[in-house]
């Protein structure tokens, strides 16, 4: 009888059957998951493009650079370099280096036109949905981003003089901090980590800071 069970290779199939169907349903969600993160990938890449552009055509969230300039010589130009501001959206405000900066204010509105377009301010990390001819911020089109994971900066680009309206023309940046790629499948069945997202940057040389709310 020991015999005749020892040599027995009756549900031997469905032995197999479940080892390769581990490694399969592993496979098939690590490629949705990877797939998902590419998908974040490309999103975050695109938030971090038009953040630069609404940037480049907004009031500055540091709006004292209309007035960061050489003040014993009005009308100089404004030499590469000379100030550079960055706004870090973690602790909402605007530090500055260089011999041109102008000690200023956080400008929530002007963040926030960034962050969620021309949809309602507020101070959180809410995303309002477009209404008609509205247009849109970073958080439309990386859904899940966070106020704290944008930092942008504003540096002297050599461009312009202080007696231009609205000051010099900077060289914008923005970038994303603090982003990791989310993971789902592979997470709960294998316990594997969110990655944190490679840093990314958009720079745009600023067309015309605007003294008022785009339109």
């Amino acid at each position: 009888m020991i015999q005749r069970f020892a040599k027995s290779e009756d549900g031997a199939a469905m032995v197999e059957m479940t080892i390769v169907s581990s490694l399969l349903f592993a496979l098939v969600f690590g490629f949705v998951d990877f797939g998902y993160a590419f998908y974040q990938w490309n999103a975050a890449t695109k938030a971090v493009q038009i953040g630069a552009r609404l940037a480049s055509i907004s009031d500055p969230i540091a709006p004292q650079i209309s007035a960061a300039g050489p003040i014993a010589t009005p009308g100089a130009p404004i030499a590469a370099g000379a100030f550079a501001y960055v706004c870090n959206g973690a602790t909402s405000t605007c530090s500055c280096t260089g011999a041109y900066c102008v000690a200023g204010v956080w400008s929530a509105a002007n963040f926030s036109r960034i962050f969620r377009g021309d949809t309602a301010v507020t101070s959180d990390d809410a995303c309002p949905a477009l209404a008609a001819n509205q247009r849109p911020g970073m958080c439309h089109f990386f859904p899940g981003l966070h106020r704290s994971n944008i930092v942008v900066t504003y540096t002297a680009s050599g461009l312009g003089f202080q007696t231009r309206l609205s000051g010099t023309v900077p060289t914008i940046g923005v970038s994303l901090q603090n982003v990791t790629f989310q993971f789902f499948f592979l997470k709960g069945l294998m316990g594997f980590n969110n990655i944190t997202m490679p840093s990314m940057l958009s720079t745009v040389t600023g067309e015309d800071l605007k003294t008022s709310a785009p339109s």
